[in-house]
């Protein structure tokens, strides 16, 4: 229980300094830590960093740095993707999502690791943003990532924001997602007859991880952003390293339910 509590901790102080991190650490702990079933871990990772992303953006909104009408022009063609997405989830195991998810993340670590280049102005075109958002809500959806990790560098690249301001729109837009997928993961699991989720486990996450959230957003204008980027970079390659290979051992090796 001890291991989990920190790493609510690290997760809200995550979310509050890079806007991103949330579920691909979530669901990680989840996983190899609580033991919970991949296809679980991935659902309940939704409705946790939502829970831990909606007190950064309080307090974020405080500060003025949540654009509001990039959360609409994003945020709800990302709910849609994140639907599709979690719809697709049915068609595949659970260790085949944390394959994915384990690529993703090291996909994820490109952005980490190279500058972004922030749009001139903003004056941008919706025609590029919805479908990146489209696109980054799927994965949210399929694979259980909020898309903070994405979300930040296509604000700063197609949204015309500055990276504080991304910051806190991410995770505006990752409560979003997670309110739609975790309601379509829910819907699916009573279909089957099932409700396998742990909501006292997710309530005390989303209560220390908020904690965490609050002290990393206020570290967030004291710390070098491009430095902790290129850090976090680093341990998403570690870290999906890690999974797709446990993974794929477990898939071929392993005779166990995926």
């Amino acid at each position: 229980m001890l291991l989990t509590l920190i790493g609510a901790i690290v997760i809200g102080v995550s979310l509050g300094l890079l806007g991103s991190g949330g579920s691909i650490l979530t669901v990680p702990l989840l996983t190899y830590v609580v033991e919970r079933p991949p296809k679980v871990a991935i659902a309940e990772s939704l409705l946790i960093v939502g829970g831990i992303a909606l007190a950064g953006v309080w307090r974020q909104q405080r500060a003025g740095l949540v654009a509001w009408q990039k959360v609409v022009s994003f945020g709800l063609p990302s709910m849609v993707g994140t639907y599709l997405g979690a719809q697709l989830s049915q068609y595949f195991s659970g260790l085949a999502q944390l394959v994915l998810f384990a690529i993703i993340m090291l996909l994820a670590s490109r952005f980490m690791l190279k500058p972004v280049n922030i749009a001139a102005s903003n004056d941008v075109s919706l025609a590029k943003l919805v479908p990146a958002a489209m696109v980054v809500g799927m994965i949210a959806g399929l694979v259980g990532v909020g898309g903070g990790f994405l979300i930040v560098p296509a604000l700063l690249a197609l949204g015309g924001v500055s990276m504080r301001q991304a910051v806190g729109t991410s995770l505006a837009i990752i409560v979003m997602q997670s309110v739609v997928g975790f309601g379509k993961y829910l819907y699916l699991f009573s279909q089957l007859g099932e409700l396998p989720f742990d909501f006292q486990l997710i309530t005390l996450m989303v209560i220390i991880g908020a904690a965490g959230s609050l002290f990393g957003a206020k570290l967030g204008g004291r710390l070098p952003q491009q430095q902790l980027k290129k850090g976090f970079g680093v341990m998403l390659i570690v870290m999906g390293s890690f999974i797709f290979l446990s993974s794929l051992h477990t898939l071929y090796f392993v005779e166990v339910p995926v």
